[in-house]
């Protein structure tokens, strides 16, 4: 391991154990969340451009080193901006933390990534490989893997950079969309668990079926054979 991997390395598990030391999975909670909410939206209004700087790098960070607590900022992105205004904030930091992460397991973290994760991330790499654009957006809109476990095993991969992004933020907005809404009117809101209703799960699903299509279709006509 070189110099710059070392540097790397150590910089990300010295983030991730102040994160654990200083027990700031505390402050990522639905209950703190509703008691600073009035001050959050005091110190928006006052500091706007801070505040939101501060939001995006935090989720940016708590992404890109795959930390606890996205759903928690994405709630809090609907209580301080709104619903619209929150996913578009919430989708772009997602977006970029994990494209840092995709680019640390390609360039960094490779051996250390398929030593840690290697038997778990067999299969999705294949079809990262074989399917591209449609599996990722696909694996984005229904979430069978966890978000930071995509991240790294399309890192491992040939997938470009760009391909990853696009399919990445396109993936992500219907999720999104729905934890930051649900943020949007926090008083109603009870339990995490209770905001992804089986409703909502199905409607996931549903979406990532229409990613799907095109290979679905590919492999149905490619069992067929030619025709007349």
């Amino acid at each position: 391991m070189n110099y710059t991997k070392l540097f790397v390395f150590a910089l990300a598990a010295s983030a991730i154990g102040l994160f654990f030391y200083l027990d700031l999975r505390h402050f990522l909670t639905l209950e703190a969340l509703k008691a600073n909410h009035q001050a959050l939206l005091l110190f928006y209004e006052t500091h706007a451009v801070l505040m939101v700087t501060g939001f995006m790098a935090l989720y940016i960070l708590q992404t890109a080193l795959s930390l606890p607590g996205a759903t928690l900022l994405s709630l809090a992105s609907g209580a301080i901006f709104g619903a619209a205004t929150g996913t578009l904030y919430a989708v772009i930091a997602a977006t970029v933390g994990a494209a840092l992460a995709f680019l640390a397991a390609r360039y960094l973290l490779r051996d250390f990534v398929i030593s840690k994760f290697g038997g778990k991330l067999e299969k999705l790499n294949r079809e990262l490989e074989q399917r591209g654009f449609n599996y990722l957006l696909f694996v984005r809109l229904v979430p069978l893997f966890p978000f930071f476990l995509i991240n790294l095993a399309a890192g491992l991969t040939k997938l470009p950079l760009r391909t990853f992004v696009i399919a990445t933020s396109i993936g992500i907005i219907p999720g999104g969309f729905v934890y930051v809404n649900a943020g949007a009117s926090l008083a109603t809101i009870t339990s995490l668990s209770g905001v992804a209703t089986p409703r909502v799960i199905g409607s996931l699903v549903l979406l990532g079926l229409f990613a799907l299509a095109p290979i679905i279709y590919t492999r149905v006509r490619g069992a067929g054979g030619p025709t007349a």
